[in-house]
């Protein structure tokens, strides 16, 4: 039996009886943890140690720890990040390895805790439209240089032992509405897209699991992309991404309908996983009823995924904090 093609998460900082049942009796493919899901190390270890029971496996368990706004663990247990496109203009030419030194350090701290992926790089491009909830989580406005920044943190977190989620395919950069809320439409022509937006997804194509966006790309059609079978062809064709894809969240607001059409809409257009998040233990249930067990093709990209999972390299950690406070500084010649 296959496991159910989904990604869901934990209501605490332990599960709940009710929640070890349902995850036991669907089988989802991973989970997600959150802020509220997070205390101590050993809270954390304990609680993805009783997920991964739970299945019966080792099962997947990510977590976006980009930096800026966007890192569930916080301190004083654990280190404050700058936001990613701070640092990429405070490193100036030295940006690459500024954003490996970090990301590398965020990997040392996601794989002691038992947490084996993280939902970066975002490779959406920065333009005048992009929504502040966006934009400073972002690389650039450059794909070349933005592919070139993704490569340095997929390739941190890989050497860290935690698989790389690339985000939102295929770009969410040109978006000036918030998809929490509401469903972005992008009206900009195709060739303009695949020399510009695609762009980095395309060069990042190897990666082992790249996130949809909720977004309308109307030269395709009107769907959003996690719910386009149009969009998801362009992904594998055009872009040339044949790894995992999942969703961004499905209990978004730029998503209509019930949590479980929600779920079908996006299994049916071609996406392997659907990713659900912030919901009621019966949304969940529906969730992973509705999205199945994972296809073959779908279970077979995922073992290729899975099969990237290492142990660390070895680093000196206080020596890369202080590389990292140098580069900041621009203390460091480059």
């Amino acid at each position: 039996m296959l496991p159910t093609a989904a990604i869901i998460d934990a209501t605490g900082l332990r599960l709940t009886p009710q929640e070890k049942a349902l995850f036991r009796e669907l089988d989802p493919f991973g989970f997600i943890l959150f802020a509220r899901n997070i205390d101590t190390p050993a809270q954390v270890r304990a609680l993805c140690d009783e997920m991964r029971e739970a299945v019966g496996r080792d099962a997947l368990i990510t977590v976006d720890q980009e930096g800026g706004r966007v890192q569930r663990l916080q301190p004083p247990v654990w280190r404050a990040w700058p936001a990613p496109l701070d640092v990429v203009t405070a490193a100036g030419l030295e940006a690459p390895r500024a954003l490996y030194v970090m990301y590398r350090l965020i990997a040392d701290e996601l794989y002691s805790l038992g947490i084996d992926s993280n939902c970066a790089p975002v490779l959406d491009l920065v333009t005048d439209a992009t929504h502040p909830f966006l934009k400073n989580r972002c690389y650039g406005s450059d794909p070349t240089r933005v592919a070139e920044l993704g490569r340095a943190v997929a390739t941190a977190l890989l050497a860290g032992g935690v698989l790389p989620v690339m985000k939102h395919m295929p770009g969410h950069g040109r978006t000036v509405i918030n998809s929490h809320h509401a469903l972005p439409r992008v009206d900009t022509p195709l060739d303009v897209l695949q020399a510009t937006d695609f762009l980095p997804f395309k060069e990042l194509r190897d990666l082992p699991m790249g996130m949809t966006a909720h977004q309308v790309f109307s030269a395709v059609d009107d769907h959003a992309a996690t719910h386009s079978e149009a969009m998801i062809k362009l992904i594998r064709e055009v872009i040339g991404f044949e790894n995992l894809i999942m969703t961004d969240d499905s209990a978004m607001e730029a998503l209509e309908g019930s949590p479980a059409s929600r779920a079908q809409a996006a299994i049916a257009a071609g996406v392997d996983i659907v990713l659900h998040c912030n919901a009621p233990l019966v949304d969940r249930r529906a969730v992973c009823t509705a999205a199945g067990e994972m296809s073959p093709p779908a279970q077979a990209r995922a073992a290729q995924a899975l099969a990237l999972r290492r142990r660390p390299d070895e680093i000196d950690i206080p020596a890369l904090e202080r590389e990292f406070d140098a580069l900041m500084s621009g203390a460091v010649d480059g």
